[in-house]
């Protein structure tokens, strides 16, 4: 470990869990493509031949079945396209499933994608304001909680300067703020680590690991094993939208490593 590095604490395997808060069963997320062909290509050949042009079916998850219990942390892992970023817009419900049910117990505090629910051309402190307002917190709950997101964001020069100017840097300081200071029972971070100066970083890791502390519960996704092993005891591998693997990190991502190596799949879970 690098001089002055502060030791991490790694998951404790022994703290109790609770009941399940996320129930995921039998979900299935389609999309319909059309290979580069015009608006008006579609509506001139549906008015001549009296039908639709056949679309491509993309199936972004396949039978996906799991379920999450209250206090633990849970990382999915997998390649791009994988279905990983799919998966947690369901939960959130930003996006709907073509199949399946998903059930949440308890309040979100979700970091998906940059950006996500806020308005560039407000300002840092509209943006606060309104992003906490969509996760249920009133006026006054926000006023009280204000200045604590700002400093942790460190962006006090910059609360009434308009997000249209932030760097993705700033814009994922003031997303991690909020997320995290709205008391959410469920923090969903979607590769936000992976943004940002060194020293951020690891005091957003500070900060999630002190929430699994208090017993929230963590949906992670992230291409870091390192930070895979340092914040999540348990791992969900998806490929091309089936679940592979389901089981404590450790052994997950060593399947994982293994694919990569031998290039065999193993059959889905």
């Amino acid at each position: 470990m690098p001089m002055g590095e502060p030791a991490q604490k790694q998951p404790d395997p022994e703290r109790p869990l609770g009941a399940p808060v996320i129930r995921v069963d039998d979900v299935s997320k389609e999309y319909h493509l059309y290979k580069q062909q015009p608006f008006l290509v579609h509506k001139l050949f549906g008015m001549i031949f009296g039908r639709s042009p056949r679309a491509e079916i993309c199936r972004a998850l396949d039978h996906v079945s799991f379920e999450v219990r209250s206090g633990e942390s849970v990382a999915f892992i997998g390649r791009n396209g994988a279905g990983k970023s799919t998966l947690l817009s369901l939960i959130v419900g930003t996006i709907l499933p073509t199949r399946g049910t998903i059930r949440v117990d308890g309040k979100i505090g979700a970091l998906l994608q940059l950006g996500v629910g806020f308005n560039p051309h407000l300002t840092g402190r509209e943006n606060v304001y309104l992003n906490a307002s969509l996760h249920g917190l009133s006026n006054r709950e926000i006023d009280r909680r204000y200045e604590a997101i700002v400093e942790f964001s460190e962006l006090g020069d910059f609360m009434d300067a308009p997000l249209v100017t932030y760097s993705s840097g700033m814009n994922l300081r003031l997303g991690f703020s909020v997320a995290t200071q709205v008391d959410p029972d469920i923090i969903i971070v979607d590769e936000a680590l992976a943004v940002g100066d060194q020293q951020f970083k690891q005091k957003c890791t500070t900060r999630v690991q002190e929430m699994i502390t208090a017993g929230k519960t963590l949906l992670f996704v992230s291409h870091s094993a390192n930070d895979v092993a340092k914040l999540c005891r348990r791992a969900v591998w998806l490929d091309h939208g089936r679940l592979v693997m389901d089981g404590p990190s450790k052994e997950v991502l060593a399947g994982y490593n293994e694919f990569f190596r031998s290039g065999i799949l193993p059959p889905p879970a």
